[in-house]
């Protein structure tokens, strides 16, 4: 019996075979497939019928856990890497292991239904079952994105989005429930530094420090320190400088890239209020967390505090130059060109925030990312 109209998954499992591709193939050799094209898919009924939609079910299901495991998916509930272990390495290995056995049980999936439609049409001249690794649709672990997915994740629970104690969003907007937050405190104020050296008690790597020791333990700090380090490849002579250079340079990159909406552009949640080239200031927030006040506090809690920073250690410097060898003076000479350039800069954008921060200006989450962005572009990173 040939039919059409094939509906729900069982159109899913058609449409995923190689002979599905074959005929779509002929049905539209444009590659412009649509639903009147999938509906014309010829559909003969056997036997196997069972067996298709269960291998179909559970392909489905595969497909569903990989998706669900990133942050972007509706139905995500904790980080893969968040598990019983004190070390991200043992976190990674079970991750690793848990990804190939779903892209293997998906492929070999993919291979019977391809085996089975190829013996109900015939075709074992045209087509083999099977799958290229490049064509399974499940993701294998990898280390470098996995370990920059785990910082976003991280920074989600520094802002409250997420906790370690609730699984999927705690927080989106509407009230704040604190009582969802007790093994990790998200930040008080919705402002979290990113500085080119340890300035701050509360910056991000700081930050970073007190959320690895809530979900890992304090024993292991350093040595997940310095794996995250060599995931991430970024330049600097120790672990915490090389974070923090990523923070620094790369970590709203991804984000905006993690953010991205087909056909629509980049929408970053956390927004990076920014001076410019010579990271004079930078610090992140969560815009479901911006409140009118939220750029006042910025400019007269951190811009201020920087800019005061930058001249006492201008000011020591100078002092340094005035009594070192000749050898040191080139190097101190370099350090204090890089803050005084940094001390213009912050200046400069220390004007723009303020008058900004004069205005108190309100915003409607329902606007959407887009617009809201739009209003402080002046002060904020351009969206990369």
């Amino acid at each position: 019996e040939i039919g059409s109209g094939l509906v729900g998954s069982e159109m899913c499992i058609r449409d995923s075979s190689c002979v599905a591709q074959h005929f779509l193939g002929i049905l539209s050799p444009t590659l412009d497939y649509n639903n009147g094209n999938i509906e014309k898919l010829p559909y003969i009924s056997t036997k196997n019928d069972d067996v298709i939609i269960d291998l179909g079910i559970d392909a489905e299901e595969q497909s569903k856990a990989d998706w669900d495991s990133f942050e972007v998916s509706w139905d995500f509930k904790k980080h893969p890497l968040l598990r019983n272990v004190s070390t991200i390495y043992e976190a990674f290995t079970l991750w690793q292991s848990e990804c190939e056995d779903r892209f293997n049980q998906l492929k070999t999936n993919e291979e019977e239904l391809n085996r089975i439609f190829i013996d109900i049409y015939g075709l074992q001249d045209e087509l083999t079952p099977e799958v290229e690794d490049k064509d399974v649709t499940v993701r294998k672990a990898d280390l470098q994105r996995d370990i920059k997915s785990l910082l976003s994740y991280a920074v989600g629970c520094m802002f409250g989005r997420y906790s370690l104690d609730v699984e999927g969003l705690a927080y989106a907007g509407g009230e704040w429930d604190s009582s969802k937050y007790q093994s990790y405190i998200p930040d008080e104020d919705n402002v979290i530094p990113i500085t080119d050296e340890e300035y701050l008690d509360d910056d991000i790597v700081s930050r970073l420090c007190a959320w690895l020791k809530a979900v890992y333990g304090a024993d292991t700090l350093e040595e997940n320190l310095d794996y995250i380090a060599k995931a991430l490849g970024n330049k600097g002579s120790t672990s915490r400088e090389i974070i923090r250079n990523y923070f620094l340079n790369d970590f709203f990159k991804d984000h905006c890239q993690t953010y991205s909406v087909t056909g629509s552009g980049k929408r970053p949640i956390y927004w990076l209020f920014d001076s410019g080239k010579k990271n004079g200031f930078k610090a992140l927030i969560y815009m479901h967390r911006y409140q009118p006040d939220t750029i006042a506090r910025i400019r007269t809690d951190y811009v201020h505090e920087q800019q005061a920073r930058y001249r006492t250690a201008i000011a020591d410097l100078e002092q340094r130059i005035a009594n070192a060898s000749t050898g040191e003076r080139v190097k101190l000479k370099k350090k204090l060109t890089t803050l005084q350039a940094q001390d213009a800069e912050i200046r400069t954008y220390e004007e723009k925030i303020h008058h900004l921060a004069d205005k108190m200006i309100s915003i409607d989450l329902d606007d959407g990312v887009k617009k809201n962005y739009a209003i402080f572009q002046d002060v904020l990173a351009k969206i990369k």
